[in-house]
């Protein structure tokens, strides 16, 4: 029997999508007059897991029958793991300088905005298809569990983990949001470009800082 002509394809060459990886990931700590502050690099990151929670039903009953669904409020919660932080984190992690090279604990923690990047695959470029953006505003971080051991002959380096969770910001013309995703595959280079010399700073003697701009601003690269 032959095969049915249908206009949805399956599987074609080139569709085949599929993320991967994290890499790039930028710390912007807030300062004590709400303004996000020049971001840093975070080496060492190994893991970011995005666990949004909420967006759960509530029925209601009506006319002996389901009336409908009420819907909750969507919250955007995440989870790092990484070998080490940079330094501008601290703060963020409930520590505090006190002299160079002393720190003391369970400070107030500060909030603070991430970027990070994905690879987007397909079966054809594999992980050089594409990447994607994320940006994170409005972050809290849990206090982390570190577990130290001795030196074995099976040697690990610790690795911390951070419960993250956010507060929406403001968007226009939409609910606010804690959450961006920019696909370097479907976005106009220069644009993306634009973004990422705003994001990672720019060198060279009349060089920019790192920054995190408001989802507005970002929108508006893209407009």
């Amino acid at each position: 029997m032959p095969t049915p002509d249908f206009k949805v394809k399956w599987d074609q060459p080139g569709e085949r999508f599929y993320e991967t990886g994290i890499d790039r990931v930028v710390v912007y700590p807030i300062n004590d007059q709400g303004v996000y502050t020049p971001g840093a690099a975070w080496n060492g990151v190994t893991a970011f897991t995005e666990s949004p929670e909420g967006a759960e039903p509530t029925p209601l009953y009506a006319d002996n029958m389901k009336y409908l669904n009420l819907m909750s409020a969507e919250d955007f919660k995440a989870s790092i793991e990484a070998y080490t932080y940079p330094d501008e984190f601290a703060e963020c992690d409930g520590s505090k300088e006190m002299a160079t090279g002393v720190k003391i604990g369970q400070q107030t923690r500060k909030i603070f905005g991430l970027s990070y990047r994905t690879k987007r695959g397909n079966d054809i470029a594999g992980d050089e298809y594409g990447y994607i953006l994320h940006l994170v505003w409005g972050c809290l971080a849990a206090p982390s569990e570190k577990g130290y051991q001795t030196t074995n002959d099976s040697p690990e380096a610790i690795a911390f983990s951070w419960e993250i969770s956010t507060t929406p910001v403001g968007v226009t013309d939409a609910k606010p949001t804690a959450h961006m995703e920019i696909d370097s595959t479907k976005v106009d280079a220069t644009d993306l470009a634009t973004l990422e010399a705003t994001l990672y700073g720019t060198g060279g003697q009349s060089g920019t800082d790192a920054l995190l701009p408001t989802p507005d601003a970002v929108i508006a690269m893209f407009k």
